[in-house]
């Protein structure tokens, strides 16, 4: 069993089924996760919005990757940046709830739900990135959106809300920690390239 899970999701994640099933689950996630925003999002002015919703929006871009994969377009900028996203948003959101319920937070099932499917979110991401072969201007193109995004974030306070106020510099130290080292991480494939 581990030999055909290890085969479908490590060695060739490529099948069209897979792909497609990927696909499916990132579009009903990014819908419920614009849903989980429209507070804020209401809040926001328009111009923003782009940099508000990360998670739905990191989930959105990353199924447009995958349709892009099963399309054999190769936008491999375009995929660095949805994957390294994906993951960055996905363990972000894991260790901010994680935080939240270890320092006596109220875990109510959805939250659950949420760490969860963060959790599926970063796993797909690792799933993707190990296979995408990029340049070293392409890795700047990807180190500068994520860093713009958490200037955005925790510069001009467009950041998500978070469970308690307490959280923030749980919040900015995790973002800008995960941005150094998913920039640093396909330099380092790069190099054994």
């Amino acid at each position: 069993m581990w030999r055909k899970i290890r085969e479908l999701l490590w060695d060739n994640p490529f099948r069209s089924s897979l792909l497609w099933t990927m696909v499916i689950i990132d579009f009903l996630g990014s819908i419920y996760g614009y849903y989980w925003y429209r507070y804020q999002l209401a809040e926001t002015p328009v111009g923003w919005w782009l940099f508000v919703p990360d998670s739905p929006l990191s989930t959105t871009i990353t199924g447009i990757a995958l349709v892009l994969t099963l399309l054999r377009k190769n936008w491999s900028t375009f995929k660095l940046v949805a994957y390294t996203a994906i993951i960055k948003y996905g363990i972000w959101a894991v260790v901010l709830i994680s935080h939240f319920g270890l320092s006596g937070g109220d875990i109510s099932p959805e939250i659950w739900m949420l760490w969860f499917s963060h959790m599926g979110m970063a796993a797909e991401g690792f799933i993707y990135l190990r296979h995408l072969r990029v340049k070293l201007w392409q890795v700047a193109v990807q180190a500068g959106w994520m860093f713009l995004n958490d200037y955005i974030d925790y510069g001009l306070g467009f950041h998500p809300y978070f469970y308690a106020d307490y959280q923030w510099g749980i919040a900015l130290f995790s973002a800008v920690a995960l941005s150094i080292t998913l920039s640093v991480y396909p330099l380092v494939a790069l190099r054994k390239s």
